[in-house]
C-alpha cells in the first residue's frame, strides 16, 4: 500500500501562483509514476500532470502545459506541482495519484493510489 498526503492548497488572486505537495509513505518502491488530477464542483476528474520514474519525461494537460510544473524529490519522497499564473478555471480540488503500472498517465484508470485532495480557489 502507498499513502498519500498533498498540502499547498489555498485562496490566490489570478494570476497568483501556489506550490502543491504530494508526501508519500508505505510501499513507495513500487510506485512507477506519479500524477495529478483536479476536479471542480460537477464536473469529471481530470488529468493535469505527470511524471513516470523510469526517465525524466514530464507530461501534462493542455490547459496547463506553460503554467504548470511537476517535479519529484525522491529523497523525501514527495511530488511537486508548481502552479503559476493561475486562472479562475484552475479553481478545484488537486488530487494526487501513484501507479504501479505502465500505461497511459492520462488516465485515471492506470492509478492505484488516490489521495483525500487540497482545495485551489482563484479568485477573479
Amino acid at each position: 500500500q502507498v499513502q498519500l498526503v498533498e498540502s499547498g492548497g489555498g485562496l490566490v488572486q489570478a494570476g497568483g501562483s501556489l506550490r502543491l505537495s504530494c508526501a508519500a509513505s508505505g510501499r513507495t518502491f513500487m510506485r512507477t509514476a506519479m500524477g495529478w488530477f483536479r476536479q471542480a464542483p460537477g464536473k469529471e476528474r481530470e488529468f493535469v500532470a505527470a511524471l513516470m520514474y523510469s526517465d525524466s519525461n514530464t507530461y501534462y494537460a493542455d490547459s496547463v502545459k506553460g503554467r504548470f510544473t511537476i517535479s519529484r524529490d525522491n529523497a523525501r519522497n514527495t511530488v511537486y506541482l508548481q502552479m503559476n499564473s493561475l486562472k479562475p478555471e484552475d479553481t478545484a480540488v488537486y488530487i494526487c495519484a501513484a501507479s504501479r503500472k505502465y500505461g497511459s498517465l492520462y488516465s485515471r484508470a492506470l492509478y492505484d493510489y488516490w489521495g483525500q485532495g487540497t482545495q485551489v480557489t482563484v479568485s477573479a
